[in-house]
């Protein structure tokens, strides 16, 4: 004997049944996520058991298909001509193709291929050897990390410039400055030679790059992201690390970031501290800003709370001594000032003179030359200036000098009219 259902009943018994037919589906599809301020779902706990991660990575960093097959992100990596099975972590070696068998220096190359697939992330340290803080930041972000909780893989290479860190030096042994060279150049200088050998051996095979850096020629930096907000792809990636400073700077021809950046990689500089020492403040704060960046790009988990802390965008200016002589600073990196504050002074010690320095912005101090002896015209103060990201300044920041310096232009070239003192320091 059969029981019609009453017609009063039947709507609700077929908005039932739709209901449990979509949550079915839904457990096994993975909708876009287009805001990148969401962030995804956190990973279950038992990682290394899914087949393909539990959360949603943004569009930009969806495993893209490598056309030279150099590189593939389901599985097994190769890398440097080296296979590499999943949940693994390895160490490589790289050289330039072009080099001095005798005294070659083989840089480091460190890889975790997770457990499930995911983005490519590539960190870079010492661009410039005397630049160190990134080498350590670099150390404890892949010791910290297991490769069987990871969902894509994180390459970094604590020491790009090999040559320059042994010598203690920013640059290489010929006195070139290897981040001025990128994508390099296979029949050019030796910079270019080892600039478009690394870039192709390693750059190109990335997702996105953090090239971390610090301060040049005896000035320090407050933690700070530079890239081009101008650049869609990476304007996301900046959300990523959350609420960090950002100074938008497209970045000298020749840079690591900006080569990337034109080739298709989204990157940014990360500048943290000063050269020749280990600041363990500063490292901190660079490990916990690219962990954050990989749980935002679902690549590892984390255990606390998430929060959606947005950067904070800056406009710059330097400011410079007017007089040569000792340079001694009344303020610290970091510190707020108005208009009309003292910074420091400049003293003359052979005639016992001081030349104070003041402050003619609101703002903070995000970069600093330490006490040293200056030349009339020596960038002595960097202070940022709050604004927001639709109002910075977005103005060519191609052609400048180490330390900021607009180089000249012919009367009636493009960009003439929208010089800024925004430094490149990268």
């Amino acid at each position: 004997m059969s029981v019609e259902t009453p017609s009063a009943a039947r709507p609700i018994a077929r908005a039932l049944l739709i209901a449990a037919l979509a949550s079915l589906v839904g457990q096994g599809s993975f909708a876009a996520d287009k805001d990148y301020s969401q962030l995804p779902q956190r990973p279950a706990s038992d990682h290394s058991a899914l087949s393909k991660p539990r959360f949603e990575l943004p569009a930009l960093f969806k495993p893209r298909k490598d056309e030279t097959q150099a590189m593939v992100l389901h599985g097994s990596i190769t890398v440097l001509g080296e296979m590499i099975p999943p949940a693994t972590y390895t160490r490589l070696s790289w050289k330039p193709q072009d080099t001095f068998e005798g005294i070659a220096a083989p840089t480091p190359v460190l890889v975790l291929n997770g457990a499930a697939p995911g983005p490519t992330l590539c960190l870079t340290g010492a661009v410039h050897g005397d630049e160190i803080n990134g080498i350590e930041i670099i150390r404890q972000v892949f010791f910290g990390l297991k490769a069987e909780e990871l969902a894509g893989v994180v390459i970094g290479v604590p020491i790009v410039n090999q040559l320059g860190f042994r010598l203690s030096s920013r640059y290489l042994p010929d006195r070139r400055d290897l981040n001025r060279y990128f994508p390099g150049d296979p029949t050019g200088s030796s910079a270019s030679r080892i600039a478009y050998s690394f870039f192709n051996d390693i750059i190109r095979h990335c997702d996105a790059l953090v090239d971390i850096h610090t301060g040049s020629f005896h000035r320090t930096n407050v933690p700070q992201l530079r890239g081009d907000m101008g650049n869609a792809k990476v304007g996301q990636l900046i959300h990523g690390f959350g609420g960090m400073i950002v100074l938008h700077s497209v970045g000298a021809r020749g840079t690591l970031r900006r080569a990337a950046a034109d080739s298709g990689v989204p990157a940014v500089t990360l500048e943290a501290g000063e050269p020749m020492r280990i600041q363990e403040d500063v490292v901190a704060d660079g490990v916990e800003r690219i962990l954050t960046l990989m749980t935002n790009m679902g690549i590892n988990k984390r255990s606390y709370y998430w929060s959606n802390a947005q950067p904070v965008y800056l406009n710059s200016r330097w400011v410079r001594s007017e007089h040569g002589g000792l340079l001694i600073s009344q303020i610290a990196i970091g510190d707020k000032v108005k208009p009309g504050d003292l910074l420091g002074k400049v003293v003359d010690p052979i005639n016992n003179l001081e030349f104070p320095m003041h402050s003619p912005f609101e703002g903070r101090v995000i970069g600093m030359a330490l006490n040293q002896v200056v030349m009339p015209g020596y960038a002595v103060y960097h202070i940022g200036i709050q604004a927001t990201e639709e109002s910075i300044e977005m103005t060519p920041q191609n052609e400048r000098t180490n330390d900021g310096t607009p180089l000249p232009r012919k009367p009636g070239e493009p960009g003439e009219e929208h010089r800024s003192d925004l430094p490149e320091f990268d």
